[in-house]
């Protein structure tokens, strides 16, 4: 069984067309769309959830107001403006605590209360490609890290009986998020645009998968909007040590078969589908022997 974590530098890019593709094209895949912030793999597989499961981290302040003795000594060492005073009655806003527990040592009163947050949910479900976990974080809540790290475990336990691959759709950037991602992965597929902020975003990644000493393969989207960009991203990956892994055409059909909720190897664009296939085997022998 194979890890493949697909990310990229920034949002936009075609992670998650990608993603698709190679579900589509996969045999027994497993699927895990980590981009927990703003997920978007479901809009193209509809998954039917079979289990809802709450997600808790952290912990968040709650005065008792039958011990508060209104002193608001809270508010004068809360350094994240988390306490207010309405008519008398000291209350957290929950938006702005960040649970950093500096009033439940102070309060003089033991009034200060710190249940464990819940932060959001995951999701195991069903697709016509396969088992697919996925999870929402809540509105400013945070420890995304954490809850990619439980989907990507929960990924590997559906995938333990016979899957072949698990296939991660993962979130832009190289924050918290990325590392859990990708660390331990068998293989991370950074997708790409010709331009120099994707160039600059392809460096930055390329840096950090070095870092954690995972085989790393680089894919060029909308690779003929500048060619000699592309030619550059080409010579920057073997530069770095990676391998060039393909590049798409631009086309709108990538967007119409996202609107139609399909990946673009179901989609029926046959130039489009021979690209991404050849991408997919491209990959595949790759890591065959890794």
């Amino acid at each position: 069984m194979k890890e493949i974590v697909v990310i990229s530098g920034k949002g936009g890019t075609g992670k998650t067309s990608l993603t698709s593709a190679f579900a589509a094209l996969a045999e027994n895949p497993v699927l895990a769309d980590c981009d927990v912030d703003a997920a978007d793999l479901h809009l193209i597989l509809q998954p039917e959830v079979t289990c809802r499961t709450e997600f808790f981290s952290g912990n968040e302040a709650v005065v008792n107001q039958n011990k508060c003795s209104g002193c608001t000594l809270c508010g004068t060492i809360c350094r994240f403006d988390a306490v207010t005073v309405e008519e008398g009655t000291v209350r957290i806003d929950a938006a702005a605590c960040e649970g950093c527990g500096v009033c439940v040592a102070f309060c003089p009163e033991e009034a200060m209360e710190f249940p464990v947050r819940q932060c959001g949910e995951w999701y195991e479900s069903k697709t016509r490609y396969g088992t697919m976990i996925h999870a929402r974080l809540g509105i400013a809540a945070e420890n995304s890290g954490k809850l990619v790290s439980l989907v990507r475990k929960e990924a590997r336990r559906a995938a333990s009986d016979s899957a072949d691959f698990i296939l991660v759709d993962g979130p832009p950037g190289t924050g918290c998020p990325v590392i859990a991602s990708v660390t331990g992965a068998d293989a991370v597929v950074v997708v790409t645009e010709p331009t120099l902020s994707g160039k600059h975003d392809l460096v930055r990644v390329m840096k950090l998968t070095a870092h954690f000493g995972i085989k790393t393969y680089v894919c060029v989207n909308k690779w003929d909007l500048n060619v000699e960009n592309s030619r550059a991203i080409k010579e920057l990956t073997a530069l770095y040590g990676n391998t060039f892994l393909g590049m798409v055409p631009y086309s709108q059909e990538i967007t119409k078969a996202q609107i139609a909720g399909q990946s673009i190897i179901e989609y029926g664009n046959d130039e489009l589908k021979e690209k991404f296939t050849e991408i997919w085997n491209n990959l595949v022998k790759l890591t065959k022997g890794n």
